[in-house]
């Protein structure tokens, strides 16, 4: 948001100005720094076409249209869950400079804005084709769910982690109906998707119990947070990391033995990333800050290319790992 505060500040006393400094607050709790985490959408796409599905005609306004129909679906679940979290950020560290909790934002303005971000990011999606409205639909409720009372799945324990992991799925659905593709993608590959989200959301969590480093307060600042522990919250993490290895491999063997070359790669995203989540105040509370670990970062595009190769590379003699023979 600096260039907002760049422009206010070169008209503080004009009209701009002001208009700018009344929005910022607003923009801010719609995060579009966070948008970077809808490249998830990707691996769908990369996948449905390695499985034969086709570009359609105007594929380059459908991938425009669709990412941003999602970007703003996000952004709504944002605003709503900055604008209820509000009682309980102003119990944590950082988050209690919030304009939610300092009262720089006004309840009416935040709901108007949740439904126009919401009503376009939908309009969108259903000019592109149903499955991804459905998709994207689905994406907006989980947001309610997670957020609103009284379901609220970010308050109990475990399914905290789960509800909030199963966005990573559903954008990979959406990059998977960005293209003509067959009905649904392999269930294996969807629930390695949804345990990955899983494992990265437990770390988050796990980062976040250490840092606030009290725990009566963070479970004043976290509902769930109350039944966790350091050991608890480091074993889910352990225990989703395997479920995702699991199902990839299922998914592996079945369809895309070629992964098996870069299995070691994954293993080693999996205990860096958890590395990163013990560090003191570490990165992982706010994933969109990553890219300040530049050798991780480097390291995750250098998998993605490994992975992008090998979608499309057939190593036949990789099918000799699946061969019975007689003894």
């Amino acid at each position: 948001m600096s260039f907002l505060s760049d422009v206010a500040s070169a008209n503080t006393n004009g009209l701009l100005g002001k208009i700018l400094l009344a929005l910022k607050p607003y923009i801010n709790i719609a995060r579009p720094d966070h948008w970077f985490k809808n490249i998830f959408m990707l691996p769908g796409l990369l996948l449905a076409l390695a499985v034969g599905a086709t570009l359609p005609e105007n594929f380059i306004w459908i991938f425009l249209s669709g990412v941003a129909s999602v970007c703003l679906i996000a952004s709504a679940n944002y605003t709503i869950n900055e604008w209820l979290d509000a009682e309980f950020d102003r119990h944590h560290p950082v988050k209690k400079n919030r304009p939610s909790v300092s009262g720089g934002i006004k309840a009416h303005f935040v709901y108007l804005q949740w439904a126009i971000l919401a009503a376009i990011g939908l309009y969108l999606s259903y000019h592109i084709k149903i499955e991804f409205f459905i998709t994207n639909l689905t994406l907006l409720v989980m947001g309610v769910l997670y957020n609103v009372n009284p379901i609220r799945t970010k308050d109990r324990v475990y399914v905290d982690v789960l509800s909030e992991a199963i966005n990573n799925p559903l954008r990979f659905l959406l990059g998977w109906y960005l293209v003509v593709a067959p009905l649904i993608p392999p269930s294996s590959v969807l629930l390695s998707y949804w345990m990955g989200g899983a494992f990265l959301m437990a770390v988050k969590r796990y980062a976040e119990y250490r840092y606030i480093d009290d725990p009566a307060r963070a479970g004043l600042y976290r509902k769930s947070f109350i039944h966790y522990t350091e050991e608890k919250l480091l074993l889910s993490a352990f225990f989703y990391a395997l479920m995702s290895a699991v199902f990839l491999g299922v998914f592996l063997v079945k369809y895309r033995i070629e992964y098996l070359v870069a299995l070691p790669l994954f293993a080693i995203l999996f205990v860096w990333y958890l590395y990163i989540g013990m560090q003191t105040n570490s990165v992982s509370q706010a994933p969109e800050k990553l890219y300040k670990q530049k050798k991780f970062v480097i390291f995750v595009a250098a998998l993605g290319l490994v992975a992008v190769g090998l979608l499309f590379v057939d190593l036949p003699w990789l099918h000799v790992l699946l061969e019975v023979y007689e003894v």
